[in-house]
């Protein structure tokens, strides 16, 4: 099974997304998470990444595909995977389901979490004290949903045309929002 898992900057995708790749035993495959282990290293990727991130910009289509290519090539992989804020823009859409039927394979869900900016911003910046995550300062937040308005909101367009979207509401607590997912995976 192949999941999508959509929605803006901090609408919890991560969280649940660990969430559902442990009850469903598929990895959780989010480029956020690759790119800051990257930058972490200080990788040359990482290095370049890290300023793109830091701008509040989406990492290039060809980037993002190419990590998505590598990853879906590994054994743990082969059953399915739960896709985190990977596809954000239509060509990165595009070539998701070219990598996925190049496996006999297609995305079977895409789930959007739905939550208000409003509860966006509270979420990030009790994130940013807890992590002190650099890509979660005020003024990279702000780009990052202007970023996400403009590119990625076309992306539930695109689904919607080809099979639909389910959307979650995503506020309430973890477990309840939890909950929800697992009633459109599991019904």
């Amino acid at each position: 099974m192949d999941l999508l898992l959509l929605g803006p900057p901090g609408a919890g995708k991560g969280t649940q997304g660990v969430r559902l790749s442990a009850r469903l035993g598929l990895p959780k495959l989010a480029t956020g998470d690759l790119l800051r282990e990257a930058v972490t290293q200080r990788t040359q990727l990482g290095l370049k990444a890290q300023a793109i991130m830091e701008a509040g910009a989406l990492v290039s289509d060809d980037l993002i595909l190419a990590m998505v290519r590598e990853e879906l090539a590994k054994p743990a992989a082969r059953r399915g995977v739960i896709l985190d804020g990977v596809v954000r823009t239509i060509p990165q859409a595009e070539g998701v389901a070219a990598l996925l039927a190049e496996r006999g394979r297609q995305i079977d869900l895409v789930l959007f979490l739905d939550v208000s900016d409003e509860e966006i911003l509270g979420r990030i910046a009790k994130r940013r004290g807890i992590e002190g995550r650099v890509d979660d300062a005020p003024e990279s937040v702000a780009r990052r949903l202007k970023a996400y308005r403009e590119q990625t909101a076309p992306v539930l367009a695109w689904y919607q045309a080809r099979g639909g979207v389910t959307r979650i509401e995503g506020t309430g607590t973890v477990d309840e929002i939890a909950a929800r997912i697992l009633r459109a995976v599991e019904p």
